[in-house]
């Protein structure tokens, strides 16, 4: 692998855009029948806690041993990782997974602002006017979107503030541990913060009736496996991706981003078949355009800052 990086790469990237799509797909299939967001957020980082304690205890990677530092710097990005994902799933088990994946194209935007406002950092006028089709194209599919209603919306809108902050706090865990260990740690501390809004929100639901009216639906055998493919296809596709941006250029994480949410549309519309119309097919376009210009953009200025850093070095 080391002979050919730029293959490595490349089947990396394929590998996390369709990670990602075939696990949203089969986790909109679950919630026809499964409609717990919360428990099956515990389900997805619990199935990954296993492989990733399978995968320390054969040495694939070494563990990093836990400190009190490095938990200070994990338990925030946890949290936020934590809300994050319990609000992307309400999200998808409310609306149409396309139209979920349309408003977290608006993460740019957050991303922006808390730039600008929350760490004092000037964002150049260009990257706002860059911004302003996302917003735009959002705006237009919201209103026209079928599936389209408030919690769906907020949810998602939530999950983007949530993982802007998650990667605001995450760069300096990456300074002191390599991104295998740092998800698989990320991933057993969010697992115990989402376990109780999980009992305290749906418990009482699941063990009334829940449980076992999703049991009756498919049976015992399909409802356990589709619970373990499920988790294994979210732990798979954040690990992948967390190994890819370790591995590439700004302009590269941009392209895989753009490349991986388009992916997810196309597919969740292909397998579901929801009914779009002409604006909401309109306003989606706008918005993963407007992210790819923004993103190309905000890429292109952070390599000329770090050569002018390089340059002033030298």
């Amino acid at each position: 692998l080391d002979q050919y990086p730029a293959l490595t790469t490349g089947s990396l990237f394929l590998s996390w855009s369709l990670l990602n799509a075939v696990f949203n797909v089969l986790n909109k299939q679950v919630f026809h029948y499964f409609p717990y967001p919360c428990t099956m957020s515990v389900i997805h980082l619990a199935v990954g806690v296993t492989y990733c304690s399978v995968c320390w205890a054969f040495g694939m990677p070494k563990r990093v041993p836990l400190s009190k530092e490095l938990m200070r710097l994990l338990l925030p990005v946890s949290f936020c990782h934590a809300l994050g994902h319990i609000m992307t799933n309400i999200s998808s088990s409310t609306v149409a997974v396309s139209f979920t994946h349309t408003v977290k194209a608006l993460e740019p935007f957050f991303n922006a602002s808390a730039s600008q406002f929350l760490l004092g950092q000037s964002v150049p006028f260009a990257l706002w006017l860059s911004l302003i089709p996302v917003v735009a194209g959002v705006s237009l599919a919201s209103l026209t979107e079928v599936s389209f209603n408030w919690k769906g919306f907020l949810s998602a809108m939530t999950s983007n503030a949530a993982y802007t902050y998650r990667n605001i706090v995450s760069k300096e865990a990456m300074a002191t541990i390599d991104s295998t260990n740092l998800y698989a740690y990320i991933s057993l501390i969010s697992l115990f913060m989402c376990i109780p809004p999980a009992l305290l929100i749906e418990g009482p639901s699941l063990v009334k009736h829940g449980l076992a009216s999703s049991v009756a639906k498919v049976g015992i055998r399909k409802f356990v496996a589709d619970l373990i493919v499920v988790g294994v296809f979210y732990h798979l596709y954040n690990q992948v991706g967390n190994n890819t941006l370790e591995r590439v250029a700004p302009l590269s994480h941009a392209v895989g981003n753009v490349l991986k949410r388009v992916v997810v549309i196309v597919f969740s519309i292909l397998v579901f078949g929801n009914r779009i119309t002409r604006q909401t097919a309109v306003g989606t376009t706008m918005a993963i355009g407007g992210v790819a210009f923004y993103s190309f953009a905000k890429a292109k200025l952070d390599e000329m800052k770090q050569r002018a850093l390089l340059n002033q070095k030298h």
